[in-house]
């Protein structure tokens, strides 16, 4: 197994579970978790691509953005996901239909 096949099946399976976990939970606190593992998904994804391509400065610069990125869209999520903690006391999703006015 050759380097390009070995990150190819990391980034099926941290996709697989990413969206698994997106599917299967209503919990914020673990659709923010599956988020993550999505986007680490991409980071490996763009890795594997430069290096592939040859191009390995361009694709570390792109992965270290998408982690800034990610990591912002994270600490957001959990300010809102502590937020509705406070109003609704629940954190299941299908709650947060309550919201609407």
């Amino acid at each position: 197994m050759t380097l390009l096949n070995i990150g190819l099946i990391g980034v099926l399976g941290l996709l697989g579970v990413g969206f698994y976990g997106l599917l299967a939970s209503r919990n914020l606190i673990k659709v923010i978790i599956a988020l993550q593992i999505l986007g680490k998904a991409a980071v490996l994804g763009l890795l594997v691509a430069g290096n592939a391509s040859g191009q390995i400065s361009l694709s570390q610069s792109l992965g270290i953005t998408v982690i800034v990125a990610d990591t912002i869209v994270a600490v957001i999520g959990m300010a809102l996901a502590i937020q509705v903690r406070r109003q609704l006391h629940t954190l299941d999703v299908t709650d947060l239909a309550r919201l609407r006015g």
